[in-house]
C-alpha cells in the first residue's frame, strides 16, 4: 500500500490537468510507504501517448531526496485520453526496481482517476493507495 497525503494526490491530479493534453510526469518521494514530496518533472517527449524524464532532472531530485533523508517510491505520469492502467509501453520501460508506478487518468476529466501499481520484469500488480492528512 502507498500513503499519500491529499495535497500531493490534490497536485497530482492538478499537474494532469495543466499539463492536459500532454502527459505530465514526475517522481514522488518519502519513507517506508508514505509520500512526503511530488517533483514535478519535464516531459521532453511533449507527447499525449509517452513520456520521457530528463536523466539531469532526475539526477537532481535524486539528491534532493537524499539531501531529505527520503527514498524515491513512486514515478508518476497522466494519461490525457485513456484509463489509469499501464501501457504495454509503459511496463516495458518500467526499469526502476522497487517503486510503485502511479498513472493519473483523465479520460473522464470530470472524474480523474489515480491508480498504483508495481510493475517488475513485465508483470504487473496493482496497488492500493491510502489517501491521507
Amino acid at each position: 500500500m502507498l500513503r499519500i497525503p491529499h495535497a500531493i494526490h490534490d497536485d497530482l491530479i492538478a499537474h494532469a490537468r495543466e499539463g492536459f493534453p500532454l502527459e505530465v510526469c514526475g517522481i514522488l518521494g518519502g519513507l517506508d510507504d508514505s509520500v512526503s514530496a511530488i517533483y514535478r518533472m519535464t516531459n521532453t517527449d511533449a507527447s499525449n501517448e509517452h513520456f520521457m524524464m530528463d536523466p539531469k532532472e532526475q539526477f537532481s531530485v535524486v539528491k534532493a531526496l537524499r539531501a531529505k533523508g527520503l527514498v524515491m517510491l513512486a514515478i508518476y505520469h497522466s494519461h490525457p485520453e485513456t484509463p489509469a492502467r499501464p501501457s504495454e509501453e509503459d511496463i516495458k520501460l518500467a526499469l526502476t526496481p522497487d517503486v510503485s508506478h502511479i498513472i493519473i487518468s483523465l479520460a473522464d476529466p470530470a472524474l480523474p482517476v489515480v491508480q498504483s501499481y508495481k510493475i517488475s520484469s513485465g508483470n504487473v500488480t496493482s496497488e492500493s493507495i491510502e489517501i491521507g492528512i
